[in-house]
């Protein structure tokens, strides 16, 4: 009877063992989400465009530098579909294509006249000719996949969200002039659809 505890007790030691070397193993090789950060965003200056032809579209232009933490994981995005949001309208849409962003590694996307519609471009320039400053939220929403150890992950949804704040000049305002995108969770989407944001 003592031979069976001890194996009992040697097999329970190496099942532990195991579980405590695959717990390390999934912690370590976890993958982090990307990070995406507003490094520009401008539209034409007040003063610039003064012309009734001007007022009735606008564009703006933009640079977005998207970077993935991971050591172990390279980040295979899906189509990102970038919309500029200016009170509750979408003032402006963008699509980037596909791509793939290797380890610990970051990439600065570019977006150079994205057409604002005309109802919004004209709420836009009469805040900013009032308040000096118009806030414009920017949304980011892709699909994406890990790839580590050469083995693909499920496709993870990504919702990102910033304010960003544009002054008179027409850029980014205030003391900080790159705006880090926060992933929005999915009971923060529900409400914020309830309440037509």
């Amino acid at each position: 009877m003592c031979e069976t505890r001890n194996f009992y007790l040697w097999l329970l030691q190496i099942v532990g063992l195991l579980g405590l070397i695959a717990l390390i193993l999934w912690l370590s090789l976890r993958p982090k989400n990307p990070t995406v950060t507003v490094v520009e965003l401008t539209i034409p200056p007040i003063g610039e465009s003064s012309s009734p032809a001007d007022d009735s579209n606008g564009t703006l232009s933009f640079a977005l530098e998207v970077e993935n933490p991971n050591k172990d994981s390279s980040i295979n995005f899906d189509d990102i579909i970038l919309t500029f949001i200016f009170g509750q309208d979408a003032a402006a849409t963008d699509t980037i294509p596909s791509f793939d962003l290797d380890k610990n590694k970051d990439r600065e996307i570019r977006g150079q006249s994205v057409n604002i519609n005309g109802r919004s471009w004209k709420s836009l320039r009469s805040s900013i000719s009032k308040n000096g400053t118009a806030l414009l939220k920017v949304d980011f929403s892709t699909k994406f996949r890990y790839k580590t150890i050469g083995i693909k992950s499920k496709h993870h949804g990504a919702k990102l969200r910033g304010d960003v704040q544009l002054g008179k000049d027409g850029k980014i305002s205030g003391k900080k002039k790159k705006i880090k995108l926060k992933f929005i969770s999915k009971k923060w989407r529900r409400f914020l659809v309830m309440l037509g944001r």
